[in-house]
């Protein structure tokens, strides 16, 4: 098999375990493309990313650079792997470093404050005369679990089977299982939807709701999910898959969820912004939560649960309250 060039946008924990896992196959070389100086700096001295990813040897192989044109030139595959509102910036700086039909697997998860739109739109819009062919890796995968090598299965979604199958080979490894969907826009929104129940779920657990509370808002939170992605153009069996259910579990239950962590500050008394500002990684549910509530208020999609999270967030709503009034909504049908 030829050796391929990959350009991986982001040196957080995902970015950073992306680009070894990807370093480790003999065919790959991998550029990752670190942002902090220092950070730079550490990784090639250490060989180790201790800011975001403490405690893993990355392979020798593994190339970094602060200069994101080196990194872009020549690929094969780019990987984004940054916080989803910095994606349309960090695009449209170096649009012109990318070829024709650049084949783009999106593993950030979110969804655009400014214009309401998916990831998928967003690199559509900034490199729109490329022709980018968009994919999206999404699924029940934590980056310290999948660093260590435990076993983990994820989807990737792309509309073009060719590519979807190539991506597919391209990541998979004896621990790190991909299954194709061609329902990219499904695979992309369970993986930024998902953020906004887990917040739900932490908020449930702080205030020592139970496990049935927790098990009711993720039922109903897969059914706001679907709802809203059934709005946007995706199959509602998407949502039943690892990219939706699956991950939507994990991020509700794992204590290593970054959302759920900060839904269970939220739920004992911390003040989010106290919570943001102790924090070195980013939370992408609460920002997602702003874009989800304003979308489906645009298309007129009933999400009760991010409304009452977008409430606590945005509008220092108690978050007892927030429960009462979920649980006296009028009586529905299921």
């Amino acid at each position: 098999m030829a050796v391929k060039k990959v350009a991986v946008i982001g040196a957080g924990s995902w970015g950073t375990t992306l680009a070894n896992l990807l370093a480790e196959k003999k065919h790959c070389q991998v550029y990752l493309w670190v942002r902090e100086p220092e950070l730079l700096h550490e990784l090639q001295e250490k060989q180790e990313n201790t800011w975001y990813l403490p405690g893993v040897k990355l392979c020798l192989s593994l190339k970094y650079s602060s200069d994101l044109q080196e990194v872009l030139h020549g690929a094969n595959f780019f990987v984004l792997a940054v916080p989803t509102q910095y994606i349309r910036t960090i695009l449209s700086e170096v649009r012109d470093c990318f070829p024709f039909e650049p084949i783009i697997i999106c593993a950030s998860k979110g969804i655009e404050i400014k214009y309401l739109k998916p990831l998928s739109e967003v690199i559509t819009e900034v490199l729109g005369d490329k022709s980018p062919v968009y994919a999206s890796l999404s699924g029940p995968s934590f980056a310290k679990e999948v660093s260590q090598k435990l076993p983990t299965a994820v989807s990737l979604g792309c509309s073009r089977e060719d590519v979807g199958r190539e991506a597919q080979q391209l990541f998979s490894t004896t621990y790190f299982r991909v299954y194709y969907n061609s329902d990219y826009r499904g695979v992309e929104l369970g993986g930024a939807l998902k953020n906004v129940i887990a917040l739900a779920a932490g908020i449930s657990d702080g205030l020592g709701f139970g496990h049935d509370a927790r098990a009711g808002l993720i039922t109903r939170g897969l059914a706001e999910m679907s709802r809203l992605g059934v709005a946007l153009g995706a199959k509602e069996r998407t949502f039943m898959g690892l990219s939706g259910l699956g991950d939507l579990v994990l991020t509700c239950t794992g204590d290593l969820s970054r959302n759920r962590q900060v839904g269970l500050r939220l739920g004992k008394g911390e003040k989010l912004s106290d919570i943001i500002n102790s924090m070195r990684m980013v939370a992408e549910g609460v920002k997602t939560t702003e874009a989800v509530y304003l979308l489906a208020r645009k298309l007129g999609v009933e999400m009760p649960i991010t409304k009452q999270i977008y409430e606590i967030l945005y509008q220092n709503k108690d978050p007892r309250t927030a429960v009462q009034e979920l649980m006296e909504r009028s009586l529905k049908e299921e």
